[in-house]
């Protein structure tokens, strides 16, 4: 099991001194960088928290479109490897009052949105985002990590605790590419 330090699942805030104004990150365009289509890569884990080292993998798509001014969007994630087709959406929205992201997951397969949403938001060009869930029948927290963004790739971890946040296992594993735009014919 990979693991790496302890993370507080609820990131906090530390009090503002009285008579001090805290300007807030506005965060509502940090998933620009995800507009548009990319190949993806991804690495699965077979069976979380079993302590299992049997990983598959993927090939496949995302195609990502801009909602309400990019304060929301809609990624639609389609993949194929030796355990079957996956097809999923994630959707984003921004909450402007909390600075805070909210994620979304379904896939097609149940046809429902999966658990809570993850909340978080990106500090230094790394998004961090958690929430407490339910797998098979026990509570374990969840962490997606968004990092080495650049304007070509970026990587996308979803990560597993079972003892409170002390420990992760990570247990997906996608490297996007972006996906350049084909010349129109006649230029």
């Amino acid at each position: 099991m990979e693991t790496t330090k302890p993370v507080n699942p609820k990131p906090s805030v530390a009090p503002a001194k009285p008579g001090s104004v805290v300007a807030s990150r506005d965060g509502q365009h940090d998933f620009d960088f995800e507009f548009g289509t990319w190949k993806t890569h991804l690495k699965r884990l077979l069976n979380p928290l079993t302590d299992s080292t049997t990983w598959v993998e993927f090939e496949g798509t995302i195609v990502c479109r801009k909602i309400w001014e990019g304060r929301a969007n809609l990624d639609e994630f389609e993949a194929d490897g030796p355990t079957g087709h996956v097809e999923g959406l994630t959707l984003r929205l921004y909450n402007p009052e909390t600075h805070q992201w909210n994620l979304y997951w379904a896939n097609s397969k149940n046809g429902t949105i999966a658990g809570p949403p993850q909340v978080g938001e990106f500090k230094d060009g790394r998004g961090e985002f958690f929430c407490q869930d339910l797998y098979n029948g026990r509570a374990i927290f969840v962490r997606y990590v968004w990092s080495d963004i650049t304007p070509k790739s970026a990587r996308f971890e979803q990560s597993f605790s079972d003892d409170g946040g002390k420990t992760w296992e990570v247990n997906w594993i996608s490297v996007d590419t972006r996906v350049e735009s084909e010349p129109e014919k006649g230029s």
